[in-house]
């Protein structure tokens, strides 16, 4: 095992959870029933924000029982470090967005600096409406913080991992949401 995968171990053995895997499958649920209450008859395009929001997408995907399309985009700030950078576009969606009703899902608003500079691109393509789902948010009022339509979880302001959410690339794929500990951002 190399050194980064060792660290790793040390992280989630430090961490604290947040939310178990049931409080995830509990919001998970909640977010897609108010989803299918409001998108069910729109035929809408849903838009997986790589590579954070592919778990929370896959998760609320069995639930969401009604005619809607996938496709993704990619643009990320974090690019495995544990603060953010300049936004960088790896991917705009293929499918076009031009009268569509659109569901944009993703791990997590922090700053909102990533889903603002998404909204602004789908806003330009002229959807029919366009809508938001995170499965967790920080509590703290920095940055930007666009408008959610759908939100799972709240967490605390402490640097969170898990369900989409890494880690330096690690521990996406946890099925709860761990935080570093108290007064760490990085570990």
């Amino acid at each position: 095992m190399n050194s980064s995968a060792r660290h790793a171990l040390e992280v989630l053995e430090a961490a604290q959870v947040i939310h178990d895997e049931q409080a995830v499958a509990r919001a998970v649920s909640e977010m897609a029933r108010q989803i299918t209450d409001d998108l069910a008859d729109s035929d809408p395009l849903v838009l997986c924000v790589m590579n954070g929001g592919l778990v929370p997408t896959a998760l609320l995907m069995p639930h969401m029982r009604f005619p809607w399309k996938l496709d993704y985009l990619h643009a990320t700030r974090y690019r495995e470090e544990t603060s953010g950078n300049d936004l960088i576009w790896q991917r705009t969606p293929e499918q076009s967005l031009a009268g569509r009703h659109l569901l944009i899902i993703d791990d997590i608003l922090d700053e909102g600096h990533t889903l603002a500079a998404i909204l602004q691109y789908c806003e330009a393509q002229n959807p029919a409406s366009l809508r938001t789902a995170v499965l967790s948010r920080k509590r703290h009022q920095r940055g930007v913080r666009p408008i959610l339509d759908y939100v799972g979880l709240e967490v605390p302001d402490r640097y969170v991992f898990g369900c989409g959410m890494d880690y330096k690339g690690y521990w996406r794929n946890l099925p709860a949401i761990y935080a570093l500990p108290e007064g760490e951002k990085q570990f």
